[in-house]
């Protein structure tokens, strides 16, 4: 998938071998994949308890996984996102 990122341009994050999508605290949510790595998207911050960030990331890897073969790269776009994708990182 292909994720608009603040003053940046889109990025590419990985939709195969997820393992765990996570509202990891009120400003990130996390994307663990098999093998251990983990994506990191900051974003502004949620209330406690608000997990709807977590629940736009689940619904666009849903689209993106539903996506034809000929097709390769999901383009999510900004209104897809509760809250914009300030930052992604790789760990």
């Amino acid at each position: 998938m292909s994720i608009p990122v603040t003053n940046e341009q889109n990025q590419l994050v990985a939709v195969n071998g997820i393992v765990l999508i996570e509202q990891a605290s009120l400003t990130t949510v996390t994307i663990t994949y098999d093998g251990g790595k983990v994506v990191t998207l900051t974003h502004a911050t949620v209330t406690t308890g608000d997990e709807d960030v977590r629940d736009d990331i689940q619904e666009i890897v849903e689209s993106a996984l539903k996506t034809s073969w000929d097709k390769p790269v999901y383009v999510v776009s900004s209104a897809e996102l509760s809250k914009a994708v300030s930052g992604i990182a790789v760990a």
